[in-house]
């Protein structure tokens, strides 16, 4: 016979005595083992950050961690990144779906409750697991710079500045000591740079680094280059050097 907790432990739909699902903190503690992602909005769009950590003879070009769901929105995860792949799917369909229907654009806000609603359906039914990522959704529509932040328990929060994944918790602090709500565009990258550093084994070089930014003006999704890139990590190990 197995205890007696084994069986809230092991069950998605059984609640503990205390209040508690175990199988969806299990897959929030995934999230939290997962590398670094993080959004940041500016007074002139938004960007998102990740650390991707690549192997020796991988093909870096394309990145397996950020994901444009629309022109105007784009994705960053953290955890268990297949799950990532079938939630940008379904947020891909929900955003052309808007378009077909409705003749506009769908709002970010919009596209972060339905995967949060998504994700929430999969902590109340048996015979499913909880998706396993966090995500972090950033993009321009008519309401302004939106970013939100949906987790496998199904909630989904707005959020200025945002971490997921290993050493968030001291990239949060970081943020929270920075940030500024008239922070520029420019500011926010190498504000972003400065924390995946902070928390990464890799100390130098930008390989592990990709970044992505929605601009107000064009509101169009883009990969930031190598170079461009390279270009914010000199000015972050410059800022080191004087302090």
């Amino acid at each position: 016979m197995l205890p007696a907790a084994a069986g809230y432990d092991r069950g998605i739909t059984v609640f503990s005595p205390d209040g508690r699902l175990y199988q969806v903190e299990y897959a929030i503690e995934t999230v939290r083992r997962g590398t670094l992602a993080l959004g940041i909005k500016s007074t002139d769009g938004v960007i998102l950050a990740v650390e991707e950590k690549t192997r020796k003879l991988q093909i870096s070009n394309v990145t397996q961690k950020i994901f444009q769901i629309d022109d105007h929105i784009g994705l960053a995860a953290a955890g268990y990144i297949p799950d990532a792949r079938t939630q940008v799917d379904h947020a891909r369909f929900f955003a052309q779906s808007n378009r077909l229907i409705y003749d506009e654009v769908v709002d970010v806000e919009g596209v972060a409750k339905n995967l949060a609603d998504m994700a929430q359906q999969y902590t109340q039914y048996a015979g499913a697991r909880p998706f396993g990522v966090a995500l972090i959704l950033a993009g321009v529509d008519k309401n302004g710079i939106g970013l939100y932040l949906t987790d496998p328990s199904g909630t989904y929060i707005g959020y200025d500045a945002v971490a997921i994944g290993a050493g968030s918790e001291q990239v949060t602090e970081h943020l929270e000591k920075n940030y500024k709500n008239d922070i520029g565009l420019d500011k926010a990258c190498i504000l972003a740079i400065e924390s995946i550093f902070m928390v990464s084994e890799e100390k130098t070089g930008t390989k592990h680094i990709r970044l992505a930014v929605i601009d107000s003006e064009s509101k169009t999704l883009r990969m930031m280059s190598l170079e461009e890139i390279e270009n914010y990590s000199k000015q972050v190990q410059n800022k080191e050097s004087q302090s």
